[in-house]
């Protein structure tokens, strides 16, 4: 019996250890789920009404997602953290976009934001695919909230891109808050990206500086240099400058303002690969509580690229857009919504609402001179 007894208490004293990091352990499963109907069109091509595409009826997902994160408290203070966070199109389980094309954010675990690091007093240093040139501090329409938003806060220009959005094989430092200011430092290698352990010069850089306090602010910078010696190399930077006032609970008044630099390709098919291509932006957003009833309002403006060669290739490329929504919060995680929205392109762009694989067409496929709009019901949940 005393033998028996000694086991018992052997295997418990093994066993506590485990208990106790398991007790220490954090792990939250999560996710959004976003669908609804909506009624989209974009006409008014240049080409003709040859290339437009009529009105068309869609249930739609819009950026569900499904996702696991959680922390280990190490002591001293130290803690791990890890988060992978996947897409998931909740209409119809497969890859496909609301746009017809490929949905880059769903089809696989970690299709989204994910990674792992350490996090004490000092801040964060993260491991992984991470959002590095993402303005979304001060829109309050969006995925996050209804169906799209304006499009042009987060660099959706058109014919130029933006240098990054959600990156991957990224290192990222976080600094802590320090009288309402953080920091977030990025850098991505494109060494993985060529394929075949080759060595390239190509790389990722991105700085992003948020404050809260009486106004909430947002700077972003971001260059995405293109590897040496490659034919298709192109450089793209974006610098991005939000600031909001919160003037009421539940209320938000603020403006972005955008410009995007394309140099070394031939961006949007306008453009020789000497070109240096610049283009400006703004949108202004509002959003309003009465009750459970949320209202929002957008508008915003790019305007006409410059540094073409040609510099008739550079002509009627701006474009403006704008937003009506309205949303009744159920509860705190769940609302149902509707929303109209439309862009205003000139005959030589084609803006469209990509984030999210939302677009009225598929990238690649969008008509110069076609407005692209989009009723909508929908409904969300948070989890």
């Amino acid at each position: 019996m005393n033998k028996k007894l000694m086991a018992v208490a052997v295997a418990g004293a093994l066993a506590a250890p485990a208990v106790a990091l398991a007790q220490a352990s954090n792990v939250q499963i999560y996710g959004r789920a976003n669908l609804g109907i909506d009624s989209v069109s974009s006409t008014g091509a240049t080409a003709g009404s040859a290339s437009d595409r009529k009105s068309r009826t869609r249930v739609f997902d819009s950026s569900s997602r499904l996702g696991v994160r959680g922390t280990e408290d190490l002591g001293r203070g130290l803690k791990a953290v890890f988060l992978m966070e996947s897409g998931v199109n909740v209409d119809n389980g497969g890859t496909t976009g609301q746009h017809g094309g490929a949905n880059s954010s769903t089809g696989t675990l970690a299709s989204r934001e994910a990674y792992v690091g350490l996090a004490g007093n000092w801040g964060q240093v993260l491991f992984g695919k991470q959002n590095v040139w993402w303005t979304n501090l001060v829109d309050q329409t969006q995925a996050n909230y209804i169906n799209v938003g304006v499009p042009y806060g987060t660099g959706t220009f058109g014919r130029l891109g933006g240098p990054t959005t959600r990156t991957n094989d990224t290192m990222k430092y976080i600094s802590p808050s320090m009288g309402g200011f953080t920091a977030f430092v990025s850098y991505a290698p494109g060494s993985e990206s060529a394929g075949g352990g080759a060595d390239t010069n190509a790389s990722i850089q991105g700085l992003t500086l948020t404050y809260r306090g009486p106004v909430i602010a947002q700077l972003d910078v971001a260059t995405r240099k293109g590897a040496t010696g490659v034919p298709a190399r192109l450089d793209n930077s974006g610098t991005n400058f939000s600031i909001g006032w919160p003037y009421a609970p539940g209320a938000h008044l603020s403006v972005i303002f955008t410009r995007l630099e394309n140099s070394g390709g031939t961006a949007g098919g306008i453009a020789a690969a000497s070109d240096n291509l610049t283009q400006n932006g703004w949108q202004l957003n509002w959003t309003h509580m009465w009750g459970n009833v949320q209202g929002m309002a957008q508008y915003g403006r790019i305007g006409n690229i410059s540094g073409c060669t040609v510099g008739a290739n550079c002509n009627n490329t701006g474009s403006n857009s704008w937003l009506v929504g309205v949303k009744y919060h159920l509860s705190k995680r769940t609302g149902i919504y509707a929303s109209y929205t439309e862009v205003n392109n000139e005959s030589n762009q084609y803006t469209d609402y990509y984030g999210g694989a939302m677009g009225v067409t598929a990238p690649g496929t969008s008509a110069a001179g076609a407005d692209p709009k989009i009723f909508a019901l929908g409904i969300q949940h948070n989890f």
